[in-house]
């Protein structure tokens, strides 16, 4: 058979800015698994998933959400890192991951008000603004908004997380400030009303992921890769917008960053599940797969970083189209790809030699923050079936998922909230 290796772009080596190589430009992007342990670590479940994706050739797997704070988490069933977290289970599950060669990096986060009140009834944010989903905004804690010893804390817990990931024997860390969680909170002025140095202009709202970047990399070695999420975009009238995201990124040149990966969305606005249904049948197949790609290209023009593109990319002629120039732009340096990985885990390795389209359940319900819970449970089905050394099930029913998903997260609600009890943080 005819090895598409020789003639494809995705398959070549990508050397980071701090001396790290990726053996290829594709990644696993993360997807919160939730599927931490009852002391919110990473156990057989999670070691048994990533095996399964560093077999499956992508070049580096970044996890789902790890939190930096144990009492400010996604969900129940999260992954939590600080200095009371053994890292032995993270040693192990960072050796599951690159068994096969692929570089591992952790993805950390603090969710800021993107916090559910059954979880958690506190949470903190830049301003006291409550998450506002359409019959929905009930579940959410009410924020208190940030002190600077509060910033001053989150600043030091991004830090040492980063630091315990290098121990472990992680390549890298990614830095979450996308998705409308905490730090993508403070840059954007919907919910960064904050009048003193940490809100206001642009510079002022980035100032907290900038000191962030700058704390981590003064805890890790220069060889540790150091990579921000961020979006292009928080698909909100009046919130963060592409030219902010391009702004962001040129601010981020002058730090040590090797990585920027671009996405979109929040909780309020869940572009990075998709299109809605009715844009998406009137787009072509490669807008309907990489639905951040221009804002993408148009950030590789500023930034002297590599840039990951991730969004719904399930072909690999598209994946290559990213890669590759058009229209007097570059392409970007790295894809990203999450949910057409938990379907079909070995992708990138079947694209070696052949094209191959994945096909994801699509979930079309008129809610669209219901529509997208039912597709956040339907891929970590799949994540938990791979866990159990089974094969995705894409025929699962959504609406059987889900509810099975909700009841699944109210009684590890109640088993977060013990172990925090136990830490003696609620």
């Amino acid at each position: 058979m005819f090895d598409k290796q020789l003639e494809s772009t995705l398959f070549q080596p990508l050397l980071l800015p701090n001396g790290q190589t990726v053996p290829n430009r594709i990644a696993k992007a993360a997807m919160e698994e939730n599927m931490a342990d009852r002391q919110h670590l990473p156990g057989a479940a999670l070691r048994g998933l990533y095996r399964h994706w560093g077999a499956g050739g992508a070049g580096m797997l970044i996890t789902g959400n790890v939190m930096v704070a144990a009492d400010a988490v996604t969900g129940p069933g999260g992954v939590v890192l600080d200095r009371h977290q053994s890292l032995q289970p993270f040693r192990e599950w960072a050796v599951a991951g690159k068994a096969q060669g692929a570089r591992m990096w952790m993805q950390i986060n603090h969710p800021g008000r993107q916090v559910y009140v059954a979880t958690n009834p506190q949470a903190i944010a830049p301003s006291a603004v409550q998450v506002e989903i359409e019959g929905y905004s009930q579940l959410f804690a009410q924020p208190r908004a940030m002190t600077e010893t509060d910033i001053a804390r989150v600043i030091g817990q991004f830090a040492e997380t980063a630091s315990l990931a290098e121990q472990a024997g992680f390549d890298g860390v990614e830095i979450h400030a996308a998705h409308g969680y905490l730090l993508s909170q403070f840059l954007s002025p919907l919910t960064n009303r904050r009048d003193d140095p940490w809100g206001g202009s642009l510079e002022n709202r980035a100032r907290l992921l900038i000191e962030i970047v700058r704390a981590v990399r003064v805890r890790v070695s220069p060889g540790f890769g150091v990579g921000v999420k961020l979006n292009s975009a928080d698909f909100q009238k009046g919130g963060f917008e592409a030219a902010d995201a391009m702004s962001v990124v040129q601010m981020l040149n002058a730090e040590a960053v090797d990585l920027v990966e671009v996405s979109g969305g929040s909780y309020e606005s869940p572009a990075m599940h998709g299109r809605p249904q009715e844009e998406t049948k009137r787009a072509s197949t490669r807008t309907r797969e990489a639905y951040f790609l221009d804002f993408a290209r148009d950030i590789v023009a500023v930034a002297k970083m590599p840039v990951m593109v991730t969004g719904g990319i399930r072909r690999r002629g598209t994946a290559e189209d990213a890669l590759s120039p058009e229209e007097g732009r570059e392409g970007v340096a790295m894809v990203g790809i999450a949910q057409a990985l938990a379907y079909a885990p070995d992708l990138p390795k079947r694209w070696l030699t052949a094209e191959m389209a994945v096909t994801v359940p699509a979930v079309h319900w008129r809610r669209r923050a219901l529509a997208g819970l039912a597709t956040m449970a339907m891929t970590k089905l799949q994540l938990r079936r791979m866990g159990q050394g089974k094969v995705p099930n894409a025929a699962a029913w959504a609406p059987g998922v889900l509810l099975s998903d909700l009841l699944r997260t109210r009684r590890r609600n109640r088993g977060y909230r013990s172990w925090l009890r136990r830490r003696g943080e609620e």
